[in-house]
């Protein structure tokens, strides 16, 4: 896992996340350079995105886990049309979907690096971090 300082590999304009409680500790753990999962306390589920009840036990006893920032590509797109206003001249980027190596939970974003790079389903991938003060970004880095 690396974490990058600015320049961002977003350009400024874009919208903060809305954090509510239940995905706090995910964006001040990516703010802090750490992958967080939302864990059943009560049977040991994985899941994401969070959810107020344990999708295994119906449990709302939920903590979380410190995944290792290691995946595999499980699916991916090159986005060629900007979706907002402030990627206006910022396309094409790439946007992951990654199969964590350690949870059996997926979780998406953009792969850094070239647009035009070649992309390969199951081709390792490593969790990348951008501080934005109060929330961090989840980014993936090919390796």
């Amino acid at each position: 896992m690396t974490t990058e300082a600015a320049p961002y590999y977003l350009p400024p304009g874009l919208p903060a996340p809305a954090i509510t409680e239940l995905d706090r500790a995910f964006w001040e753990g990516a703010r802090d350079g750490k992958l967080l999962v939302q864990a059943c306390a009560a049977c040991d589920t994985v899941q994401w995105p969070p959810e107020e009840i344990c999708g295994g036990c119906h449990s709302t006893n939920r903590t979380w886990r410190q995944a290792s920032g290691r995946g595999t590509v499980f699916s991916w797109s090159r986005i060629w049309h900007p979706v907002h206003p402030a990627l206006h001249g910022h396309a094409p980027y790439i946007a992951l979907v990654v199969r964590l190596d350690d949870f059996p939970v997926l979780m998406i974003g953009n792969l850094l690096g070239d647009p035009a790079q070649e992309v390969v389903i199951g081709s390792p991938v490593c969790a990348n971090f951008e501080d934005h003060g109060h929330y961090g970004l989840v980014q993936w880095r090919a390796g």
